[in-house]
């Protein structure tokens, strides 16, 4: 397979308002939509392309991406895909950490090409986890290659860019930047699962990619370079927010239409739902604006990582509100709340979140990393 492509085509004209709050507001206008094709996703899991494609047409790959959007833009965006449909909102948040990484720790090139790909629409992801004995840079007949697998890769085979971690023969780990929209190398097939069906997290082929001096990104250690790494977390976070705020919202609707009514113990459930997922607002917003300031450190990493503990409780917490106020209605295939707590279940699984919540705990109690002014 060809390395990916150095030529840089002519971005198209500009003839529409890409501030982030226009964006914003031709995003909103789409998501009804995007909510109204996850149940069809679902049933017939397939990659959301329309939805992606409402991404790209509505400006949100590329500005969302980009610069100019302010930390709570950000978590907004973020926020709303999720609540529309997890699995997008997983695709969007990969895209946003791809090409961070590339404006990062690339050089001119990469990032002249990177600028380029988000006016053309190009789709980002970052593709880590991998089986043994994992990926390699070895040596090629005509200069370094890539050997192994990535699984768990979120848009395998429709992905346009996927930044990648390899092993090289010294040790060090590197990111190079792969074409991920190989069908013939992507391998769905093994994720059999309840929820996210449409992110088609499979298996994906490195084996013989070349490694050039334009696809070999950074330095090794790069990937895992902090506070970036840890800190960044805060941004499948309030993808997860807005699922567990979509859940809310549908049981707030079941409630309304309940044609018992509602009673004191119904109430002081919601009441607790509402609370936990407002709670997590607060902490998102909070780890947003302080995880994206230039001085972010290792109390930034602190709150981000104590921000998945609540996020991932609040979560919980409304999944299990929805089974006691729904009831036995709420696990039919059929129903938006069966296909949302499905979603948001195995997303609130992202990597470690036991071992997020402990390194959290362990700050804290060496001071709080909340504020400048200390509990304690």
């Amino acid at each position: 397979m060809p390395p990916v492509a150095l030529a840089l085509a002519s971005p198209p004209a500009r003839t529409r308002d890409n501030t982030p709050p226009a964006v914003l507001e031709r995003l909103r206008a789409a998501l009804p939509a995007m909510t109204a094709r996850a149940a069809i996703l679902d049933q017939q899991p397939s990659f959301p392309s329309e939805d992606i494609a409402v991404l790209r047409h509505t400006g949100t790959l590329e500005v969302f991406a980009g610069e100019a959007p302010t930390p709570l833009e950000l978590m907004e965006a973020l926020r709303l895909v999720g609540r529309a449909h997890l699995s997008v909102g997983r695709l969007f948040e990969g895209h946003i950490n791809g090409a961070k990484l590339v404006s990062w720790y690339g050089d001119d090139f990469q990032r002249r090409r990177l600028a380029q790909d988000l006016q053309n629409g190009l789709l980002y992801g970052v593709w880590n986890t991998e089986p043994s004995p994992g990926a390699r840079i070895i040596r090629g007949g005509k200069g370094p290659i890539l050997a192994g697998y990535k699984c768990f890769a979120s848009g395998a085979g429709h992905v346009d860019r996927a930044v990648i971690t390899a092993l090289e023969a010294s040790g060090g780990r590197r990111m190079v930047v792969v074409d991920g929209a190989d069908a013939a190398r992507a391998d769905p097939t093994g994720w059999k699962v309840r929820g996210m069906k449409a992110t088609l997290s499979g298996l994906y082929n490195l084996s013989a990619i070349p490694v050039t001096r334009e696809t070999l990104l950074g330095e090794a250690g790069d990937y895992e370079r902090e506070p970036r790494f840890s800190a960044g977390a805060w941004r499948f976070t309030a993808v997860q927010l807005g699922g567990a705020e979509r859940i809310l919202g549908l049981i707030r609707d079941h409630l309304i239409a309940a044609p018992a009514g509602v009673h004191m113990v119904q109430r002081a459930r919601f009441a607790s739902a509402v609370a936990a997922t407002r709670s997590a607002w607060l902490w998102v917003r909070e780890a947003a604006m302080r995880a994206e300031a230039p001085d972010a450190g290792p109390d930034e990493i602190a709150l981000v990582l104590m921000t998945r503990g609540v996020v991932e409780r609040a979560g919980l917490d409304v999944m299990e509100a929805a089974a006691r106020l729904v009831g036995t209605r709420a696990f039919f295939m059929e129903c938006p709340i069966d296909l949302a707590c499905r979603d948001l279940a195995l997303y609130l699984r992202q990597p470690g979140p036991d071992k997020a919540l402990d390194r959290a705990a362990e700050a804290f109690l060496e001071r709080d990393a909340w504020s400048d002014d200390r509990l304690w």
